[in-house]
């Protein structure tokens, strides 16, 4: 569970600035940190976007609803 701690910790983090979802600034420093956390915790390095796709959805969802 420590992963996803990490996780929620680079979103939260990356998803302070209101205009976060549509800067692609922030979102390459946010795939950037999770390439890294991942590798930290040995995993494979993922060549297919849908992990942050995935990730990046769930966080606008929850910056939608938890506002």
């Amino acid at each position: 569970m420590k992963l996803a701690a990490e996780i929620k910790k680079i979103v939260a983090d990356k998803s302070k600035y209101t205009d976060w979802s549509t800067r692609d600034d922030i979102k390459a420093e946010l795939k950037m940190d999770l390439i890294l956390v991942l590798a930290e915790y040995g995993y494979p390095p993922v060549t297919n976007d849908e992990v942050f796709k995935e990730i990046l959805e769930q966080a606008e969802n929850f910056k939608k609803y938890n506002g």
